[in-house]
């Protein structure tokens, strides 16, 4: 009988996944490599129960119980003034900060994700429905639901309630908003709560673009900025805003590609930081996933170059060396975490599938699909790639 049941999943993926898999190796590889992480990764998000924002607070949260609240990672106490507000020490992370739930919503993210990707191999509805579960928790019951606004996070005792830069921690909703789009074609999708999920997401994108916090985000000239559009891309295909979805394409072509893309590929913004090379694969990530979202076949953000020669090609092109071999950087090592990247990075699938590049894909085959670093994890918001490749490919 097991026996039978594997044959018919395998068949159930075949069926479902043949048009999208079966048109190059690169794609191929991409299902080889991905499936036994997923069915691994899966039976522990089986076993998980929902936990949202109001299962842990803080006192130093100005928010209520409903709110998300985290602290700037690199604000430490002044040791000349233990009481006082908080100083900075860029690129080291004080352990002290509340971050209870960033986990939280880290957490949901995996779960929602993996589930969305065994849902796509398996047709299983087990999956659907314990996706749901949780989705339930954090979007639409009453007793547990996030508000729809991020005005606590990345708070600093002493100086901030909140500021526009914790728009970043939200990055780990995207896979969740894109597993909504998957599961809510599934048979147990039940219509009312995807609904209200959508009204979530719709007033979320409403504070995104219309708050002081927002605002500040959008305008960020670093990774900020690239995380602003990526999220708002991912959170306008799911709502339908094609509006927001033709803003955040300008706004790759005319603003992050001119200011933050130098003319060898490298994002010399990311290079100045403490940690260069962790954040330039964080923001190659982020630009390479906006590529994924926006991309239309009258509208390739892969193919797009300014007048010059800058584009998502270039830029892969520049990190790669540094990721096959990171020996080879050319900058001292980051302060924090040098010995944890690389890891399975988005922009080396993304990029392999849109350019049939398959020296990229075989160097993030080989690479570590399941980090257990929390920095790795809260810096690596694409986990799941086949819920990104079922659409487009």
């Amino acid at each position: 009988m097991n026996t039978l049941i594997r044959l018919f999943a395998l068949l159930s993926w075949s069926c479902l996944m043949a048009p999208v898999y079966a048109q190059s190796p690169e794609r191929a590889l991409v299902l080889t490599t991905l499936k036994p992480v997923v069915l691994a990764e899966v039976r522990w998000a089986m076993q998980q129960q929902p936990i949202t924002v109001t299962a842990q607070t803080s006192a130093r949260s100005a928010g209520g119980k409903h709110d998300f609240f985290s602290e700037g990672d690199y604000w430490w106490p002044d040791t000349a003034n233990p009481q006082g507000p908080y100083i900075q020490r860029d690129g080291m992370t004080n352990p002290d900060n509340f971050v209870a739930h960033r986990q939280a919503m880290i957490r949901f993210s995996r779960i929602v994700g993996v589930l969305a990707s065994a849902y796509v191999i398996t047709n299983d509805e087990t999956y659907v429905r314990q996706a749901f579960r949780h989705l339930t928790a954090w979007f639409v019951d009453p007793a547990t639901r996030m508000n729809p606004s991020l005005l606590y996070a990345q708070a600093i005792k002493g100086r901030f309630t909140g500021r526009g830069i914790g728009i970043i921690d939200t990055i780990h909703l995207m896979e969740v908003a894109q597993g909504v789009r998957v599961l809510e074609k599934a048979k147990s999708a039940d219509k009312i709560t995807v609904a209200a999920i959508r009204r979530w997401f719709a007033d979320y994108l409403t504070w995104l673009t219309t708050h002081p916090y927002g605002k500040d985000e959008m305008n960020a000239k670093n990774n900020h900025g690239t995380c602003w559009v990526m999220q708002v891309a991912a959170f306008a295909r799911l709502t339908r805003n094609d509006s927001l979805m033709t803003v955040c394409r300008n706004r790759y072509k005319t603003v992050l590609l001119p200011d933050q893309m130098a003319a060898d590929g490298s994002f010399p913004l990311e290079l100045r930081r403490t940690k260069p090379y962790g954040y330039s694969i964080f923001n190659l990530d982020a630009m390479t996933t906006i590529c994924q979202i926006l991309s239309t076949s009258t509208d390739n953000l892969y193919a797009y170059q300014t007048t010059d020669g800058r584009g998502i090609r270039k830029g892969i092109a520049y990190l790669y060396p540094f990721i096959e071999d990171k020996s080879n950087w050319p900058l001292k090592p980051d302060v924090m975490y040098w010995n944890d990247w690389p890891v399975a990075q988005p922009f080396l699938v993304f990029g392999a599938v849109a350019f049939d590049q398959k020296t990229w894909l075989g160097t993030w085959k080989k690479l570590d699909h399941n980090p257990q670093v929390d920095e790795v994890i809260r810096n690596l918001p694409i986990r799941n790639p086949i819920i990104w490749l079922t659409e487009t490919l």
